[in-house]
């Protein structure tokens, strides 16, 4: 039995939007990111660990907020106080998680199919960002994190690369559909491929 991804009869492939008369490598890019593990990580707070002695992965938990650590295959994402988002290609990530974070200490839920994934990509990704969600973009960087609103769905962006710009962006699967025709209809202006 195979997963029914959550945008699965929604995403289309294909270029839609203002692209007359423009390359198709200067589009945008959106896609569903698929096969990713998501784990949330809580701290208790009657723990004693001191979190900066933490590996996952080879990779540090931060406790500044909005910082992301992150490898080829893996990114930690701070969440809040005491919350991590742990991303991973990796399909043995929550058993390598679960032997450096143990139970006494950390909370270690799998949310992977209750979230929806979607990548976008171009020299107008932030532009489209901007049409939905308060945060200013101009300063947001790479390896930076933040919960928003995207035309009112709650959102985490993740700022991957900025060359070109690159963003996952994570909303609860229920709002998936309707936040990927907001991402879509916002990106028209500029034309995009759907990948």
């Amino acid at each position: 039995m195979t997963a029914i991804t959550p945008l699965e009869f929604v995403h289309k492939k294909g270029i839609f939007g203002d692209h007359h008369k423009k390359n198709e490598s200067d589009l945008l890019q959106i896609s569903e990111v698929k096969n990713l593990t998501i784990i949330q990580v809580v701290k208790y707070k009657k723990s004693k660990i001191n979190i900066r002695e933490v590996k996952v992965d080879g990779l540090e938990i931060s406790e500044k907020n909005s910082n992301v650590e992150s490898n080829k295959e893996t990114r930690i994402l701070w969440s809040a106080p005491r919350t991590w988002l742990i991303l991973s290609n990796k399909e043995n990530i929550i058993d390598i998680s679960k032997k450096t974070l143990n139970e006494k200490d950390f909370a270690i839920t799998d949310i992977s199919h209750s979230r929806a994934v979607i990548q976008i990509k171009g020299l107008q990704a932030r532009e489209v960002l901007k049409k939905g969600s308060p945060i200013n973009f101009n300063e947001f960087a790479v390896n930076k994190c933040v919960g928003t609103v995207f035309h009112g769905i709650s959102i985490v962006i993740d700022s991957i690369s900025k060359d070109p710009d690159t963003f996952n962006l994570f909303t609860l699967r229920s709002f998936g559909e309707s936040f990927y025709h907001h991402i879509t209809d916002s990106a028209l202006e500029f034309g995009y491929v759907g990948v």
